[in-house]
């Protein structure tokens, strides 16, 4: 019994040994084919979730992103909502966002571009401080941190 083991174990090692060889090469494509499969995405942690509004004004676009309280199991009870002005930024930005939809703004939030200082005034209990407020190849980002009622 203890040499049938034994030999199992090596002809297993030995097929895994070749399936590496075999595979080695072709791990960039077979990588890429695996990335476009229709479950695979980007955690929204790291993208800021989908955009669910988008406004235009004459010097950039103003995007509001979908809150994000994602967690490895289930939802959190903190979580944040980032918003992205994109295009030609000024020197201030002074904007009230509606995060929620419900017309009634969230909170007013007043950024000097120069000397990287966000202010944040909240008109929702929800709403906490600022989590990143930076400069983007596109703009400017803001990550404004929520609790969840």
């Amino acid at each position: 019994m203890k040499r049938i083991k034994i030999i199992a174990g090596i002809t297993w090692a030995f097929l895994c040994l070749i399936l590496i060889i075999i595979l080695f090469p072709g791990l960039n494509s077979i990588s890429q084919v695996v990335s476009r499969l229709p479950f695979m995405k980007i955690n929204p942690n790291y993208t800021g979730g989908e955009v669910v509004r988008q406004t235009i004004t004459p010097c950039c676009t103003v995007e509001v992103h979908k809150p994000v309280f994602d967690g490895l199991i289930k939802e959190r009870n903190r979580g944040f909502v980032q918003i992205d002005w994109r295009g030609n930024i000024q020197d201030q930005i002074e904007d009230t966002i509606d995060f929620n939809l419900d017309k009634v703004p969230d909170f007013y939030i007043n950024i000097n571009t120069r000397e990287p200082d966000t202010k944040i005034t909240s008109m929702n209990p929800e709403v906490g401080d600022v989590n990143i407020s930076t400069s983007t190849s596109y703009g400017w980002a803001v990550r404004v941190s929520l609790k969840k009622n």
